[in-house]
């Protein structure tokens, strides 16, 4: 089967692999599409935290179910995703429900080689039904999950004012996510494009270019003086992280989705005198899954608004490069296999 790895920063390479000897409690799938995340995109820069190099990439993955490896209620030739967080079962995360942060966990295509393959052997307890949506929209529900995890990390409730700042492709979901729950979103970037993307296309009613907006003073007039209860990074960014503790509200809760390298560095009497809450989000569970999979089949929720860069298998390696540069738009490159 043909397999793309990228060997070192910056350098990707197709070559050929075996087809998986399906090993028991495994399942395996033929890969019909991946979808092209900001993680793929940091590792092939070299920034991405946790990471070593050779590695396949790709965890967005929608695929036809060759073997179910004996989970029941699978079907052969049925359209599946799965959940890309191999966790251990055991540790005190897992016994608390919480696989998604499991201490010894394995990312497929992070941590452990990952989809851009003709062929790929998964857990089958981490199977995910297709429920007839298509192999492009099974391929968007784990970055979408991503953000609905993090709006239920935050408890977002009805009339809350919820600032995202960073409009990528998670974001962009943390947005959609936090508007099922009823809040009032206000879209934060410094990408002029995307920003017009979330007004056009996601109908987000307030919008701010950090860069060439007074950020503080937008959000005061936006929330009349209160500021908003709920502030969701999703860049990733370590100045935007640290900046953004000025823009909670006092009572407030602040979650981060986006992951640097750096420090947190915070004003502890700002922070304390709002009595606020900092969390982390990671990943996401099956709860998020299936929340995804019916926001999509009850169309709220439109996977298809994500997809502007279209490419086959064996045009990957000549364009990923061109989906770092934000002149050219991309939202969500989808794979086609």
């Amino acid at each position: 089967m043909k397999i793309l790895t990228c060997i070192t920063p910056g350098q990707l390479e197709y070559g050929v692999a075996d087809v998986p000897e399906l090993k028991p409690g495994n399942a395996l799938l033929k890969i019909k599409r991946i979808g092209i995340c900001g993680t793929d995109l940091h590792a092939f820069e070299g920034t991405q935290p946790f990471f070593s190099y050779p590695r396949v990439l790709g965890h967005e993955l929608a695929a036809e179910l060759l073997d179910a490896g004996g989970e029941d209620g699978f079907e052969k030739g049925e359209a599946v995703t799965f959940i890309p967080y191999f966790n251990c079962g055991h540790c005190i995360a897992c016994r608390s429900g919480k696989p998604n942060c499991c201490v010894s966990i394995q990312v497929c295509g992070v941590h452990t080689d990952g989809g851009m393959v003709e062929y790929l052997q998964v857990p089958s307890r981490l199977l995910v039904h297709g429920e007839g949506l298509s192999f492009d929209e099974l391929a968007l529900v784990e970055p979408l999950a991503i953000g609905a995890h993090g709006v239920r990390r935050a408890a977002v409730q009805p009339g809350e004012f919820v600032l995202v700042i960073g409009a990528g492709p998670i974001g962009l979901g943390i947005m959609e996510f936090a508007r099922i729950a009823g809040a009032t979103v206000i879209a934060a970037d410094v990408n002029t494009q995307r920003l017009a993307f979330c007004k056009d296309s996601l109908k987000i009613a307030h919008t701010i270019n950090v860069k060439d907006e007074d950020t503080l003073a937008r959000l005061n007039e936006i929330t009349n003086g209160d500021m908003p209860t709920v502030v969701i990074d999703a860049t990733g960014n370590q100045n935007a992280i640290n900046g953004a503790f000025q823009y909670l509200a006092h009572g407030g809760r602040y979650v981060l989705v986006g992951l640097q390298r750096g420090d947190i560095i915070v004003s502890h009497p700002e922070f304390h005198k709002r009595e606020a809450t900092l969390m982390s989000s990671r990943n996401a569970t099956r709860q998020d899954f299936e929340h995804v999979i019916r926001s999509m089949k009850s169309g709220q929720v439109n996977p298809q608004t994500y997809i502007t860069h279209r490419v086959l298998f064996d045009e990957v390696k000549d364009q990923f490069k061109s989906w770092l540069n934000p002149a050219n738009g991309v939202i969500k490159a989808m794979v086609e296999v």
